[in-house]
């Protein structure tokens, strides 16, 4: 599979990514999905402390452990689990930071983190202290790189003017076009990466696309809206021997910015799928084109 340069690293991540949150806590299932993954040369695996309360992470270290030298692993942290285990609060401090590395470390079973990535951010937060702990990380050898996982453009405008983040996680879709409103541009012009998840839109950019539209509508848009959409695409593409999924992921990836798109997987067959449909052409820029015709160019309301 093909391989791009994530920002000014020098992680070469490939262009699907598995993301493992959905895995589930069947060790021996999640382990089939991971393998698979490697096998059809996915590389990079993204997770995060709060899944599973740390299980996803030790399955993903037991999982990856014999190989790896060969892929990047990608967590998170800043959600602190209460001690009843009922909810969680956010803490972005130097010193939770510093102490839940360890912890993801240890669950991981590994020495480093290739990217370690702040799970959410909002404006109030002290956020030069939380670039001191990350880089005080790198300097410790405990990560080689770090990120946010964000979709707030304030937070994200600060985290490029003050910090050396190589990558934003984001949510970013064919029906979720609110990053091409200024997040992108100004994400390339400071050679940062974006990795996007959400490109399926919760299954309505999917072959099941008809059958997976919620009653309620799905962010700017209305259940007819959706109706119309995909019955438009797969008028105009989908006959044309593209599938929908391979629109959905490859539309995400057309941007130059996009260095891969994470998606999740609860099957191996779901792993394979999403790798075969990445292979061939990429869009033209008429297909392109049509697909932004098709949708709605959207923007954020909040957090600007």
């Amino acid at each position: 599979m093909e391989k791009q340069q994530l920002g000014a690293s020098n992680l070469f991540i490939s262009k699907l990514g598995l993301g493992c949150m959905s895995l589930g806590t069947d060790e021996n299932k999640a382990k089939d999905i991971i393998k698979a993954a490697l096998d059809v040369g996915i590389n990079y695996f993204d997770t995060a402390d709060l899944y599973d309360f740390g299980v996803n992470e030790e399955i993903v270290g037991k999982s990856l452990k014999s190989v790896r030298d060969q892929v990047i692993i990608a967590t998170k942290v800043g959600n602190r689990w209460n001690k009843d285990q009922t909810g969680w609060t956010w803490d972005p401090s130097k010193s939770y930071i510093k102490e839940a590395v360890k912890a993801s470390l240890q669950r991981l079973q590994t020495d480093y983190i290739d990217l370690y990535q702040l799970h959410g951010g909002t404006i109030e937060d002290n956020i030069d202290e939380t670039i001191e702990a990350f880089e005080d990380l790198k300097k410790e050898g405990l990560i080689r790189y770090y990120g946010l996982s964000s979709i707030r453009p304030n937070v994200i405008r600060e985290y490029v003017q003050k910090s050396n983040i190589i990558s934003v996680m984001m949510q970013y879709s064919l029906l979720d076009r609110r990053p091409e409103e200024t997040v992108l541009s100004l994400l390339k012009e400071n050679n940062i990466s974006v990795v996007t998840r959400g490109a399926l839109a919760k299954g309505i950019l999917s072959e099941k696309a008809l059958t997976k539209i919620p009653q309620q509508g799905y962010l700017s848009y209305t259940n007819k809206e959706l109706v119309e959409l995909v019955k438009g695409i797969e008028s105009k593409l989908v006959k044309k021997n593209r599938s929908m999924t391979e629109l959905a992921l490859k539309y995400n990836l057309n941007n130059e910015t996009v260095a891969a798109v994470i998606t999740g997987a609860s099957s191996i067959h779901q792993i394979k799928e999403n790798a075969h449909v990445l292979q061939g052409n990429p869009l033209t820029m008429e297909e392109y084109l049509l697909l932004q015709e098709l949708s709605k160019q959207t923007s954020y309301s909040d957090h600007r």
